[in-house]
């Protein structure tokens, strides 16, 4: 599942900047959303799959404060972006022939920074002292079984659901590995060629 994840939002981070097409601010906060959820999940995953083989719930007084940090950052972009992505939808539908003038590019860098600038500050702010000094005693089973739900399913679904039901998203993954065949069977057929040829090419 972690795999299926990073894969997922990888190949659609770059479907969405190799074609031209796919450069409008939708896709771009789509993108940054996708960069999201693989730092959300590396964040844990990683630890926790190591915690199961090792059969172990050891972690490091350093390592805790730091996954919480991360954690927590990834969670509150997450949300931040998608406050982001309604107000870009919000434009389409209620401005739609100043969309393009309203939603330019230095307005979108701006909103994504200034998600990046609202977590920061908030966290440092008031979180650090409540989530690090608190300490809630939970069944393990329970709290394990939806921490796997919200830290690897959602993440991993993120990506199918934007991508397998958008056109255009499914034609530049296309061209990609159209591209990546072609290069492949190139190189075969190269190597294939005797090494006095090659010399004469």
């Amino acid at each position: 599942m972690y795999v299926i994840t990073v894969v997922g939002n990888l190949l659609f981070i770059l479907a969405t900047v190799s074609d031209t097409h796919l450069h409008t601010p939708m896709y771009f906060f789509l993108s940054n959303l996708s960069f999201m959820d693989i730092g959300f999940t590396s964040t844990t995953i990683p630890k926790m799959l190591v915690n199961i083989q090792a059969q172990s719930k050891v972690i490091t007084y350093k390592s805790c404060i730091t996954q919480i940090y991360l954690f927590l950052i990834f969670i509150i972009l997450d949300i931040l972006l998608l406050t982001v992505m309604s107000y870009d939808h919000f434009v389409t539908i209620c401005h739609p022939l100043h969309y393009m003038i309203i939603m330019n590019p230095w307005l979108c860098v701006l909103l994504v920074l200034a998600c990046w600038i609202m977590v920061v500050s908030l966290f440092y702010g008031t979180g650090i002292g409540v989530y690090l000094s608190s300490a809630v005693t939970q069944n393990s089973h329970s709290s394990a079984t939806v921490s796997v739900m919200y830290t690897v399913v959602t993440p991993m679904l993120n990506p199918f659901i934007y991508s397998l039901r958008n056109k255009d998203i499914k034609t530049a993954l296309k061209i990609i590995f159209k591209r990546a065949t072609m290069e492949r069977l190139f190189c075969l057929e190269l190597n294939k060629m005797p090494m006095l040829t090659r010399l004469k090419a």
